[in-house]
């Protein structure tokens, strides 16, 4: 590879930086396929920052340093394997070459088989012998790329709790050896829920970053949806993993028309539409339909959720948007699948179907729920909602405090406008 020409040593760590977070999971994939161990391929994959770190700056910037990265942590991981004395006296036995070593081991071949480590990795950190919690904190660790600190502000917990669910799954997975597979059969049906869940919020970081200075991080978004399309092929009985694919699809749509020019979030209300995918939304109401067909009962809550994307998406413009439906939805979806955030979005439905006076006791219902406390949209919803009702002051009071509380640079940029017109 031909290095890029040398960069400033502060551009050429930012570079590193950037290329890091954005190759972090597919880096852990390809390793673990090596090792058989998320906790040493982490540390590998971090081995292999730290080389570029030191030779970036001197030698230039690869042109591909996703493959630099990789074949980095890919080696350390050979030589380790190597180092091993079991893997020794085997190598011996059978005279494998190094190129041998460095080939990942054979899969399976079957019907239900998939060659593809991301989807390894997330069905390996869901396996059943982790907790939810855990299996979440570490998938989102692994594949997301996201910190603990973004973790735990994502799921409203403290970080430390997120850091100890995180050691302590790394280290069940390597004392249970867990396989470094996708599962067949029933294993892979009972892995599943937490799978998709995992892949949901993976794209929800994309899609709305909880922290840092981009308010999109589109590569996350991009394997989350490559990943839930993986799944429909894999499974296409299964009515939650299409109507997963069908949110994703429709949420992907508007992607382009979700910020300015220099980066700023733009409002549903204010987007463009026509700067939509429409392509994406075509393929979110296949999916759609297919989660529909499938379904042998009442739809799950990600065909909810993709219902109600729908709304949005066959809305040509803000004003046509079917709020009463999207309300009704979101109902079902309160019942189907309980949580303060659904209760929140409901409200925000209520508030355009029926005005804000309506929806305005349904938020305040929130504010003492203990995982709403620290959550920035209550209080962003909630001043909206008294901005409408023409309370400026005390709408602008609740767009300050929302803005104090996200840890997302655009963001907190978009609210303190809306504090300083008093919500407008």
């Amino acid at each position: 590879m031909t290095p890029q020409p040398t960069a400033g040593p502060r551009d050429t760590a930012r570079t590193v930086e950037t290329v890091f977070r954005m190759e972090f999971p597919r880096v852990i994939a390809g390793v673990t396929r090596i090792v058989r161990d998320v906790g040493i391929a982490e540390e590998l994959a971090q081995d292999a920052l730290v080389a570029a770190l030191e030779q970036w700056p001197e030698r230039g910037v690869p042109d591909n340093p996703g493959a630099w990265l990789m074949t980095t942590a890919r080696n350390r991981a050979v030589d380790l394997v190597r180092r091993r004395e079991t893997y020794a006296r085997k190598l011996a036995e059978i005279g494998r070459d190094q190129s041998a070593v460095a080939a990942p081991p054979e899969e399976p071949a079957g019907p239900d088989d998939i060659d593809d480590d991301l989807l390894r990795l997330v069905f390996t950190t869901c396996h059943p012998v982790l907790s939810a919690e855990a299996r979440t904190a570490l998938t989102l660790r692994l594949l997301g790329g996201l910190t603990t600190a973004e973790i735990a502000r994502a799921f409203l917990v403290p970080e430390a709790t997120v850091a100890q669910r995180i050691v302590r799954a790394k280290r069940t997975l390597a004392t249970r050896n867990v396989a470094f597979e996708v599962p067949y059969g029933p294993d892979r049906g009972a892995r599943l829920g937490s799978v998709l869940d995992v892949i949901y919020l993976i794209f929800n970081e994309g899609y709305s970053a909880t922290a840092g200075d981009d308010w999109l991080r589109p590569a996350l978004c991009e394997d989350a949806l490559r990943l839930a399309r993986v799944l429909s092929g894999l499974m296409p009985r299964e009515p939650e993993v299409h109507g997963l694919t069908a949110l994703l699809e429709f949420q992907a749509s508007r992607a382009a028309a979700r910020t300015g020019p220099d980066g700023e979030p733009v409002l549903l209300r204010d987007q463009n539409r026509a700067r939509w995918n429409r392509l994406l939304i075509a393929r979110g109401v296949t999916a759609l339909t297919r989660a529909e067909a499938t379904a042998a009962g009442a739809p799950g809550p990600y065909a909810l959720q993709a219902a109600i994307a729908a709304c949005h998406a066959h809305a040509y413009r803000y004003e046509e948007t079917d709020w009463p439906r999207i309300a009704t939805l979101y109902s079902l979806l309160a019942a189907r699948a309980p949580s303060p955030v659904v209760e929140l979005n409901r409200a925000v439905a209520v508030s355009m179907a029926e005005g804000p006076a309506a929806a305005l006791p349904l938020v305040d219902a929130l504010t003492d729920v203990p995982a709403l406390r620290n959550y920035h949209l209550l209080p962003s919803v909630r001043g909206d909602l008294l901005a409408r009702l023409g309370r400026r002051e005390e709408a602008r009071a609740e767009f300050e405090r929302a803005a104090s509380l996200t840890r997302n640079a655009r963001e907190k940029e978009l609210l303190l406008r809306r504090a300083a017109r008093g919500g407008a």
